[in-house]
């Protein structure tokens, strides 16, 4: 009875902050992510890729940054162009009309920088929905490279009363005011 006890009183969320010194952030993650690391390739190049999520329930918090080296920083807008219209084309929203919030991020430096954040409804052919709240951002590197961050948390199952409500709540937007790139 005390075992049940305990797991009914422990907390959903345990806020850890996660400094990831080789993708240069520190972000505020709901619970241990884990993290994974692959090779992209792309225009005859390959693309050192990072990602760290965590699923708590039905909602998947994740950061995804790709480094450009000084060589290569002149793929960067091609490749978040494509990124944007891949997910947007698998959401079936354009760009252009879908539910978006500007706002701003701090650098772990203290400086203020906007940023636009997206909320999409995927189009679902099943019973099971989908959402996402997500937000590109691009930092320059001290050698002369570019860091491009992807935050986002995707969410199974409907949002109420709205989307742009319901990724707005303080459990999800802590996620995003606190991920600070270098």
């Amino acid at each position: 009875m005390a075992g049940i006890l305990m797991c009914a009183c422990s907390p959903k969320f345990d806020w850890r902050t996660v400094q990831s010194a080789q993708e240069r952030y520190t972000a505020l993650f709901p619970g241990k992510p884990d993290k994974m690391e692959r090779k992209i390739p792309y225009q005859d190049q390959e693309l050192q890729q990072t990602l760290e999520a965590v699923k708590i329930d039905e909602d998947i918090y994740s950061v995804s940054s790709i480094y450009f080296s000084p060589q290569q920083a002149e793929l960067l807008p091609k490749l978040l162009a494509s990124l944007e219209s891949n997910l947007f084309g698998n959401a079936g929203v354009d760009q252009s009309t879908a539910v978006s919030m500007d706002g701003s991020y701090q650098t772990a430096g203290h400086q203020r920088f906007a940023v636009k954040d997206y909320f999409l409804e995927f189009k679902s052919v099943g019973a099971t929905q989908q959402a996402m709240r997500v937000r590109w951002l691009t930092r320059p590197s001290l050698n002369g490279g570019i860091w491009l961050y992807q935050v986002s948390v995707l969410h199974a199952g409907s949002v109420e009363p709205d989307v742009k409500t319901f990724f707005s709540a303080e459990d999800r937007a802590n996620f995003f005011d606190e991920f600070h790139p270098d």
